[in-house]
């Protein structure tokens, strides 16, 4: 479903990411490691044509990002660390109103069963974004993606200052969307909600994927030594 071949982007004399290789298929939830600057944030705005490889390729379903963006956007969904909404306009609002830009034109009944499949509270769907917390915000994000009938979610530190319940909340999403065959490329600092939510971990360093593998093969407590030996050496 997502493949990077040999992936890389530069900037001038900076590498912020060098020959990235990777394959995610439908179902997996791949999580992505690093410290601030380890190509992380790039490997997703390649994915969503946001910017241009130097070399290489971003791949979904067979078509490659960069020589046919249109046909991406009718599979991906993104929800980045701070989703941006219209304030004054209800969840129910704001769903509307994207999935209209995206083409798509559903009855009220509808949206409203995209929002509580993406698990949120059946009070707020009125109420004024202004008045949400992070967690419903990015669960307007996650409706989003299931009136869309989205292939491919890629996530930029989707769930960086949620509380633990909101954070645990979301990974359940993930986990019934994975259900349904969504393959999600997500960066995170978060180990924890990586080794229980991932599928598959891939630790990143300087731009390089210095390490992968599959979340069955190791335990928390190995995982962070694992991390921390990558990154202090």
């Amino acid at each position: 479903m997502l493949h990077a071949v040999n992936l890389t982007k530069k900037y001038q004399e900076n590498l912020a990411l060098d020959n990235l290789n990777l394959v995610i298929e439908p179902g997996d939830i791949y999580c992505l490691l690093g410290a601030n600057g380890a190509g992380k944030s790039t490997t997703i705005n390649l994915f969503l044509n946001f910017i241009a490889p130097t070399s290489g390729k971003a791949v979904i379903d067979q078509i490659e990002v960069s020589k046919d963006p249109q046909a991406i956007k009718k599979l991906i969904a993104y929800i980045p660390e701070n989703l941006v909404l219209y304030n004054e306009l209800s969840g129910l609002e704001n769903l509307e109103y994207f999935v209209g830009l995206a083409g798509m034109k559903y009855q009220q009944d509808e949206l409203v069963s995209f929002l509580q499949e993406a698990g949120l509270q059946s009070e707020a769907f009125k109420k004024r974004v202004k008045t949400y917390s992070k967690g419903m915000r990015q669960k307007i994000g996650v409706a989003m993606a299931i009136a869309k009938r989205a292939k491919v979610l890629l996530l930029d530190e989707p769930t960086s200052g949620l509380d633990p319940k909101a954070s645990n909340e979301f990974s359940e999403l993930l986990l019934r969307l994975s259900q349904q065959n969504v393959a999600t490329l997500m960066a995170t600092h978060d180990l924890f909600r990586a080794k229980e939510t991932g599928t598959d971990i891939g630790i990143m360093k300087s731009g390089k994927l210095v390490e992968q593998l599959s979340t069955e093969e190791i335990n928390h407590s190995d995982l962070e030594k694992l991390y921390l030996n990558h990154m202090n050496n």
